[in-house]
């Protein structure tokens, strides 16, 4: 990881994304979407990530992220690793995955390219978490995360993307518990 982007200081809040490799749109499909959650879920409960906002896009995701108990880059390194995992073995079995052998060509072509991997890649290498030093640095990646969905023409209003923090900073429920930033 570049000096630029790097984890400074544990006790701040950062904004993260990273995407899949040549941007394959693999979270159109729900199944894809629920390793992600599942994961993220997991790392809450037994890493101390702490999830302020998220949202998954079609190729990429988008977290606000803290931590009360591992480092992020540790808790980071591996929720990309075993979803890594876990999507690949999911794209293999999937029962109506058309795009199978594309997939495992591309991550398979991103492997071999990239001299940290063996056979396959999922995630790009970069995660570039900015730390959020400021309200105002807080307010427009917040504001950004939430409306990636809307501006991608995807949903008119940011609280109707299912997967997205946005619906419980507008008083509702979402799929992942979320520390609210006030």
């Amino acid at each position: 990881m570049s000096r630029k982007y790097q984890f400074r200081d544990q006790e701040k809040l950062y904004f993260v994304s990273f995407a899949t490799v040549y941007w394959i749109d693999l979270f159109v499909r729900h199944e894809y979407s629920e390793i992600l959650l599942d994961s993220l879920r997991y790392c809450q409960q037994e890493k101390g990530l702490e999830v302020y906002a998220w949202c998954f896009m079609s190729s990429h995701v988008h977290l606000i992220i803290g931590t009360s108990d591992k480092p992020m880059q540790d808790i980071l390194r591996d929720f990309k690793s075993f979803t890594s995992r876990k999507l690949k073995e999911e794209i293999a079995v999937h029962p109506t995955e058309s795009r199978r052998e594309w997939v495992t060509w591309m991550m398979q072509r991103a492997g071999q390219k990239n001299g940290n991997n063996t056979n396959w890649q999922l995630w790009q290498q970069h995660n570039q978490p900015i730390e959020l030093s400021t309200n105002e640095i807080l307010d427009q990646k917040l504001e950004y995360l939430h409306m990636n969905p809307v501006v991608s023409g995807f949903v008119t209003e940011p609280e109707h993307w299912k997967y997205s923090s946005a619906i419980d900073y507008c008083g509702g429920r979402g799929l992942l518990n979320v520390c609210i930033i006030e």
